[in-house]
């Protein structure tokens, strides 16, 4: 496969290789082969002619770029593939050379490669996913009582705990794992039709090859061809772009914690990592950034998907085409935005120190709400809200700490005087504490988080139901 030096940027070399011209062409010829032995095995074909063609399915033996570039003009890449394939069996047994790809058709060639590319691509991301996972929980229970402030509609909200924010980063991704091997296990199906998907060429005996061919791919046995039927396959396609999505609210978070104005995380640095052309002091969250761009290409992917579903008839014209040039795509993103996260958490520095200095820099405003509830239980909900916002005000006014002005307020009514405790207040305002509600609740989510994790660690990523 063939991506510019930006998409690259992107990406990883790993994914590149999967779908890589080669290895789908090999992937082809895979199939190619695993037909004519199944065939032989039903007695379609004789051993020794399965054997021929067999022994031309090496994608080394053919011109790769001049067979995708005759592809162009035929329309499919089938076409000069089994044309190439046929003549290299015709140099060494003219008859087996007849029976070359007999009874299927370019399509069931095509999405068999596609879904045997796809199952490594997921291979790479449930392995990427294993490493994540492992590095966020970790660092979760670290910091379950590390606080930090929570921010809405990018103001600073209430103290919260960062082992919490951290499980919410995690969640998704587990759920993410979760919902990409379930997806595989209905979507990685053999496909094999023939012209319009009623295997008529192989007569009774299609519905065996196709079983002997699911079982030498290892790949789910559908029900009947799904040329035009394509909703398990875009379901996994959607899968891979809601984790993706997933990993840019990551990346976002990440890159707005960054901001030397804030500093409360860095990603790793050194050897050139994140520095700038012209200003030495820069900093630049590259992970973030990355994980950003790829996350961003990936709604106009998966729309693509979803518009390509409406296929005519039990063939495809522009709609199938359009899926294809879009799926390698869709993993290419997921997996630079996978790669990137774990680099930037592999040594992903915390500053507990700076978090709680932005908290203390608020003067208390942040307790605000607290303070008003421990109020309520004296004056009512409405009076202790109206107290708190003038309060509040006066502290951003005057620099004064919302502590302080609440204790003079209560000093000065003797009604609040006499229900309410000064030395409670402190509590109040005390960050830990303040923190400790969103802690207990990570502790309880990371309990479950771990043992989900442990789970989808001890089994592989791919289990396919037997025929």
């Amino acid at each position: 496969m063939s991506v510019s030096i930006f998409d690259s940027f992107l990406t990883t070399p790993d994914m590149i290789a999967v779908f890589d011209d080669g290895a789908i062409i090999q992937a082809m010829l895979q199939f190619e082969q695993a037909l004519a032995q199944a065939q032989a095995q039903q007695g379609l074909l004789t051993p020794e002619t399965a054997r021929a063609i067999a022994g031309a399915c090496k994608a080394q033996l053919y011109d790769i770029p001049a067979i995708v570039n005759a592809g162009r003009r035929a329309g499919s890449l089938a076409i000069p593939l089994i044309k190439e394939l046929t003549s290299h069996v015709a140099q060494y047994d003219a008859e087996a050379a007849t029976r070359v790809h007999w009874g299927s058709t370019s399509q069931d060639v095509i999405d068999t490669a596609m879904v045997l590319a796809t199952r490594d691509a997921l291979q790479l991301l449930d392995d990427g996913l294993h490493d994540l996972t492992g590095r966020l929980l970790l660092l979760a229970e670290q910091h379950t009582a590390t606080p930090v402030l929570a921010r809405t509609l990018m103001q600073p909200a209430q103290v919260s705990s960062f082992g919490f924010k951290l499980a919410g980063w995690l969640a998704p991704l587990v759920r993410g794992r979760t919902r990409l091997r379930a997806s595989a296990a209905r979507a990685l199906q053999l496909q094999l039709g023939g012209a319009v998907g009623t295997l008529a060429v192989m007569g009774e005996q299609g519905p065996a090859v196709a079983a002997l061919v699911a079982d030498s791919l290892a790949l789910q046995l559908a029900d009947a061809a799904w040329h035009t039927q394509r909703d398990e396959w875009v379901r996994l396609g959607l899968e891979v772009a809601v984790l993706t999505g997933s990993m840019g609210k990551i990346a976002t978070d990440l890159s707005l914690m960054a901001q030397g104005e804030i500093a409360e995380l860095a990603e790793p640095s050194g050897q050139g990592r994140g520095g700038s052309s012209a200003m030495p002091h820069k900093r630049n969250p590259v992970a973030a950034m990355i994980a950003l761009a790829a996350a961003t290409r990936t709604p106009q992917r998966a729309a693509t998907l979803l518009a390509s579903m409406g296929q005519q008839h039990e063939r495809g014209l522009g709609n199938w085409q359009a899926e294809l040039a879009e799926w390698p795509a869709l993993f290419l993103s997921a997996h630079g935005a996978l790669q990137a996260l774990n680099d930037a958490f592999s040594a992903l520095q915390v500053d507990s120190g700076r978090m709680r200095r932005n908290i203390d820099a608020l003067q208390g405003l942040v307790c605000a709400e607290a303070a008003s509830a421990w109020l309520a239980r004296v004056i009512g909900r409405p009076a202790a809200h109206t107290l708190l916002e003038q309060l509040s005000g006066q502290a951003l006014s005057s620099g004064q700490h919302l502590a302080e002005l609440l204790a003079n307020a209560i000093h000065n009514d003797e009604s609040l005087r006499r229900q309410l405790d000064p030395a409670a207040l402190e509590p109040l305002f005390d960050p830990a504490s303040a923190a400790a509600p969103a802690s207990r609740l990570a502790q309880r989510q990371l309990s479950t988080l771990r043992a989900d994790i442990a789970a989808l660690n001890a089994t592989p990523f791919y289990i396919r139901t037997p025929a």
